[in-house]
């Protein structure tokens, strides 16, 4: 199974919590709304999941178990979180990135 570099998932899990804030209370915006449903689903494909909630618990888990949850991102990593998140819409940007 092919698995996402954890500064993706760390990218994708502060992205996805970062739109959650700024949505709450809010009547969203349809660019917000739709940020939002393309970080939901590129979480959903990098770990393999069908629902947010255990794309979260995953990435999470992934993150803990490679010591790198809360570690500085690598210039490497740092390098493939910016191609994550300028690929946000496009979910297989996001893993083939990851793979690389």
């Amino acid at each position: 199974m092919l698995l996402a570099h954890p500064a993706v998932l760390r990218e994708l899990v502060a992205r996805y919590e970062s739109l959650c804030t700024a949505s709450q209370g809010l009547a969203l915006a349809p660019d917000l709304k739709r940020r939002l449903e393309d970080v939901t689903y590129t979480l959903c494909v990098t770990t393999g999941t069908r629902h947010v909630d255990q794309a979260l618990a995953a990435a999470r888990a992934r993150l803990a178990s490679t010591g790198a949850g809360s570690a500085t991102v690598t210039a490497v990593g740092a390098a493939v979180g910016t191609v994550a998140a300028a690929a946000m819409g496009t979910a297989g940007a996001a893993v083939t990135a990851a793979a690389t």
